[in-house]
């Protein structure tokens, strides 16, 4: 009595694969789908409002107005600031030249405002202030630009 030989004789490829990698993987049930779409919406939407209140409880903004170059070892930036009526800012200002390099820089001090002063009668209650700041230079700058504005002692 002879037995057949069966390796000699082809298998179904699922058949093969399955006995040389493992059965085919159960997909995920509906209940874990479900899951995974509401965490993803929860991560969504968390990261929207993170995003929306981080760059609305900036309590300083600046915005560059104009600047002048009155000569090779002068420029003039004209900016304004927006804070919270009584707090103290601090501004970093530079000047630069042609390829970009810094030829005038220093910090500027904004003190608080005082709540009978005339921009406290301004429209938004004092909260923005105007500047004009004179840098020194190093050589002929061709623009001026506030390089950024905190509180001073804030946690940045």
């Amino acid at each position: 009595m002879t037995t057949e030989d069966k390796s000699g004789t082809p298998q179904p490829a699922d058949i093969s694969l399955a006995n040389r990698y493992g059965g085919p993987k159960r997909g995920l049930s509906g209940k874990a789908k479900r899951g995974a779409v509401i965490a993803a919406l929860v991560a969504g939407i968390g990261f929207l409002a993170w995003v929306s209140t981080s760059s609305a409880m900036s309590s300083v903004t600046f915005k560059d107005l104009g600047y002048s170059t009155t000569d090779a070892t002068r420029a003039e930036l004209d900016f304004q600031v927006t804070r919270e009526p009584g707090t103290a800012v601090k501004c970093a200002v530079k000047a630069l030249d042609s390829k970009f390099a810094v030829v005038g820089w220093k910090v500027v001090d904004i003190p608080p405002d005082q709540p009978d002063s005339q921009q406290a009668q301004g429209a938004d209650g004092g909260r923005t202030i105007s500047r004009r700041e004179v840098l020194r230079t190093e050589s002929q700058s061709v623009s001026a630009v506030v390089d950024g504005c905190w509180i001073p002692g804030a946690a940045k």
